[in-house]
């Protein structure tokens, strides 16, 4: 698929995702999020890449639904478009690498939906992030009751979603929403700095980390604990494993291949 309204560029395992569409202040209309899709698809089935930062073009990393082509839904038609969108934030959330989202402005609506599907969030200190979809008479429809209660709890969940109104990069921080907040020039530098720092982890413990953080918060604290004991037993088998360790004791830097092999 060729892309009109998303960039993807990839290097030293750290694939970047843009979404391209300023002059809209890259609303998510249908084709770009099935842009969207197909570029996750990609990334999931490259095990070149180790980690994965989205952001967006202009002054928007993305300011919500396309409400252009959504006015012109039909009944059936928007719940295929509603279903369609929480089949990507899921396809987002379940990639193997650790996805950050590099916010450089307005994060609303859809945008903060899909910001919540990454693993964490940086923020530029310019950043805005809502659920604004109660003005117009709905609801956050992406996900957003869901994973945003799940970051900040219900009373502020409530909140946000109830009033639609916007919070600054500071206050996102607070509530727990957002992991760092930089300097607008500094975002995208700092968040791919953390990123490539990621990818030059072993690739295994780091997938492994995802996977029980993910899954282990939604079960029993023994029973995940139990996942980890499995986990560990598993990565400590590993060619990467051997290599740490060694280089530990030699005191040098490691050098992972992401493999079970020796």
């Amino acid at each position: 698929m060729s892309y009109q309204h998303m960039l993807l560029e990839v290097s030293d395992g750290v694939a970047l995702v843009i979404f391209n569409r300023p002059d809209a202040l890259n609303a998510l209309s249908p084709a770009l999020m099935e842009e969207f899709a197909d570029i996750l698809d990609k990334i999931a089935a490259d095990e070149t890449i180790a980690a994965v930062v989205l952001t967006g073009a202009g002054k928007a990393f993305v300011s919500g639904a396309d409400i252009e082509a959504m006015s012109r839904f039909q009944p059936l038609e928007i719940r295929e478009y509603v279903a369609r969108g929480h089949e990507i934030m899921f396809k987002l959330e379940s990639l193997p690498q650790p996805v950050i989202a590099a916010v450089n402005g307005f994060c609303l609506g859809g945008g903060n939906e899909i910001a919540m599907a990454c693993d964490f969030i940086y923020a530029s200190a310019r950043a805005r992030f809502g659920q604004p979809e109660i003005k117009l008479g709905l609801i956050p429809g992406f996900g957003g009751t869901q994973r945003l209660t799940r970051l900040v709890g219900k009373s502020l969940a409530k909140e946000l979603c109830l009033t639609g109104d916007f919070i600054h990069a500071e206050a996102a921080r607070e509530i727990g929403l957002v992991n760092r907040v930089f300097p607008p020039d500094e975002l995208l530098g700092k968040t791919m700095e953390t990123a490539r720092a990621i990818a030059a982890k072993g690739r295994l413990s780091v997938r492994a980390v995802k996977h029980l953080v993910d899954r282990g918060a939604g079960i029993d604290l023994r029973a995940a604990c139990a996942l980890e004991v499995e986990a560990f037993t598993n990565v400590f088998s590993s060619g990467d494993a051997a290599e740490g360790l060694n280089a530990f004791l030699e005191k040098r830097e490691p050098n992972f291949k992401g493999t079970y092999k020796s």
